[in-house]
């Protein structure tokens, strides 16, 4: 069952305070670090060091390399994850990480993937890609849809897939479950998204960022970051810019965004452009929060409860295409 409680009509005090802090501090410094390979190396030890202090992975979970590199092309890079009283084996996420597809990975998101992993009680496959500078579009993707097919290779069935990230990931998570459908291959189950990309041009996020400061980083600085894996990529390809026309076998969805974000607008156009399309998706707007709030486990209050809707989200939706699943089967007897 889903749980009833819906986000909260104003943000704490204590997002208040920390997008207050942020605003102060994390955008200046991003605003003067030069986005150039050496300037992603300074900022890759800047979040990584921030997230692990604000958000740590839950003590007792484990974690597990998974190391399939090719010499060269698409590799299967990550590890996978259990919180500490996750027992389920019966379903996986796949967990793809953000950050402009420049910065992060797999081990600066335990904070969110062991907790996501507990709240379930699945495993969470979170995929390493390759990342900017050294490697452009569509080589962040082309590594992505590398880990669902030896997720598919293993074992795992489709329909007990779900596909989740956040930021940049979220726009490789639905290019994913875009490109199966196109092949008509069956999707996973479900996405949930986190403030994800839709737009790779940005003009949407610039928009919103010209009524609305953005507390964490610039509209220019953020592009400036996507243009290390775009470079000068057609960003109108279907593998950028997507459209769900007709898109009605389009995994269910559950997209959670922050008020204080600019791709909060990113976040409206994904939950416009799905529905549209014939397919669902849900959207919560959360008052006064940033971006990839989630990840703020021990700043913002508001980043527990958004992980329990996240995961709330995704046993509803499995054990509902379970039940499709035994009613297709009965119905073939």
């Amino acid at each position: 069952m889903r749980q009833q409680n819906t986000p909260p009509t104003r943000a704490s005090l204590r997002s208040h305070a920390a997008a207050t802090v942020t605003s102060l501090t994390l955008r200046p410094l991003t605003a003067v670090i030069p986005a150039n390979p050496h300037g992603v190396r300074v900022s890759r030890r800047i979040v990584a060091g921030s997230l692990a202090v604000l958000s740590p992975g839950l003590r007792g979970s484990r974690i597990v390399a998974v190391d399939r590199s090719a010499t060269t092309g698409p590799s299967v890079r990550g590890e996978w994850v259990r919180g500490p009283h996750a027992r389920r084996d019966d379903a996986v996420i796949l967990y793809i990480h953000g950050s402009a597809y420049t910065i992060c990975s797999a081990r600066t998101h335990r904070g969110v993937t062991t907790r996501l992993s507990e709240a379930t009680g699945l495993p969470v496959l979170a995929c390493d890609y390759r990342l900017a500078p050294t490697h452009r579009f569509p080589a962040a993707a082309d590594d992505v849809r590398a880990a669902y097919s030896w997720l598919l290779s293993e074992g795992h069935d489709p329909g007990r897939i779900v596909l989740a990230g956040d930021s940049a990931g979220g726009h490789l998570a639905i290019d994913l479950a875009l490109q199966l459908l196109n092949e008509g291959a069956q999707p996973p189950a479900a996405l949930t998204l986190f403030s994800p990309l839709v737009d790779p041009t940005f003009e949407l996020a610039a928009d919103r960022e010209r009524r609305r400061r953005d507390p964490m980083i610039s509209a220019a600085r953020a592009q400036r970051l996507l243009d290390l894996y775009f470079v000068d990529a057609d960003r109108s390809t279907p593998r950028a810019a997507f459209s769900f026309e007709g898109a009605a076998g389009f995994p269910a969805t559950l997209v959670q965004a922050g008020g204080r974000e600019m791709m909060a607008a990113d976040a409206e156009e994904l939950a416009r452009a799905v529905t549209a399309g014939g397919g669902r998706c849900e959207l919560e707007v959360w008052p006064g929060q940033m971006h990839v709030f989630q990840a703020l486990a021990r700043v913002v209050p508001e980043a527990a409860p958004a992980l329990a809707r996240a995961a709330d989200f995704i046993v509803a939706e499995l054990e509902a295409a379970e039940r499709r699943g035994s009613f297709a089967l009965v119905e073939g007897l």
